[in-house]
């Protein structure tokens, strides 16, 4: 999470594996496309960063965060990804719409993770405007998709790391 206290793009470089060896999936909602694509970008640069060949990432989009875990199902479903993220941003309106696709998605989510045999990243931002949406997609408290991709290298290498 995000605050004054922690920015999402900081980390400890060293302390990330080498992911060169490894593929990745990346499933992005198309709703609010502005934040998702900045997320994706940033997801993207960071596993690039990390050795990650680009031809080993995978970007499957879905038309909104709803659809996310469905995406994420079918990447799982490949057999050929370490990890996979899940990107997508939905912010808070006047109708209950938001606490339901909030809901939906982490407990799906959590589902995936309990159920396949291959992590799958949390990467949604729920945010209460936009100006929140876009200081957490490469703005002040930096990119969540940059702490959803370390994150995959680093839950992708503890699951390598007990399946050997």
């Amino acid at each position: 999470m995000a605050t004054a206290y922690q920015h999402l793009s900081d980390y400890d470089f060293d302390s990330v594996p080498n992911a060169s060896e490894m593929s990745f999936g990346i499933v992005v909602s198309e709703w609010n496309k502005n934040i998702t694509e900045a997320l994706l970008k940033g997801a993207v640069e960071t596993l690039e960063c990390h050795g990650v060949n680009e031809d080993n990432i995978t970007v499957l989009r879905v038309p909104g965060s709803f659809e996310l875990t469905f995406g994420a199902r079918l990447l799982a479903g490949t057999e050929t990804c370490d990890a996979i993220i899940a990107l997508g941003c939905v912010v808070r309106g006047d109708t209950p719409h938001f606490d339901y696709v909030c809901s939906s998605v982490t407990h799906g989510i959590t589902e995936l993770n309990l159920s396949e045999d291959i992590p799958v990243i949390f990467g949604l931002l729920t945010t209460d405007n936009m100006q929140q949406a876009e200081d957490r997609a490469g703005g002040k408290y930096g990119n969540k998709g940059d702490e959803a991709a370390i994150t995959a290298i680093k839950m992708a290498y503890l699951n390598l790391d007990f399946s050997d």
